[in-house]
């Protein structure tokens, strides 16, 4: 089955962070002020005005969970856009002129200890966190933006091994 064709206008530019430990595991983080199945995920955000993709990802690392760029080495980056669709409900509640996210996805190596993983630098948008199996995180997130992160765990499968 192929991938529909997208117009790139009709979504927000994004990136989304895989950050791998030393022994091969990635960050999720829980939503803020969530609970049940389904509330964890990887650092993500928006890609500002004048911004590249790897600026907006190591600003992003920074403002959501703490994370200095000098402990972090960027291994990959997609080479194209991974995308996924708002749901109507969701798409109603945030108003606006996209239907969903294209997201540049990146791997990196967290060079740093667990101490250096800071929650509240910035506006909380996690209230916990944790190291999982790259092949448990499609489990782990919201189901429509499930295929994006089976596509990342495919392709950063490389990155999951101990170093």
């Amino acid at each position: 089955m192929s991938e529909p064709v997208r117009k790139p206008e009709l979504y927000r530019p994004n990136v989304g962070l895989a950050v791998f430990s030393k022994a091969g595991h990635v960050f999720v983080g829980r939503r803020i002020n969530s609970r049940g199945a389904f509330q964890w995920q990887m650092p993500q955000g928006g890609i500002d005005a004048g911004e590249s993709p790897e600026e907006a990802a190591l600003r992003e690392l920074e403002e959501e969970i703490g994370i200095s760029h000098k402990l972090v080495k960027v291994l990959e980056e997609t080479e194209d856009w991974i995308y996924y669709d708002f749901p109507p409900d969701l798409k109603k509640r945030l108003g606006g002129p996209y239907i969903g996210q294209r997201q540049k996805w990146f791997a990196l190596r967290f060079t740093g200890s667990d101490g250096d993983v800071r929650l509240d630098l910035h506006t909380p948008e996690f209230d916990a966190w944790r190291w999982a199996e790259l092949g448990d995180l499609p489990g782990l997130i919201i189901p429509f933006k499930r295929a994006s992160y089976e596509a990342v765990a495919t392709r950063f499968a490389q990155w999951a091994e101990p170093v």
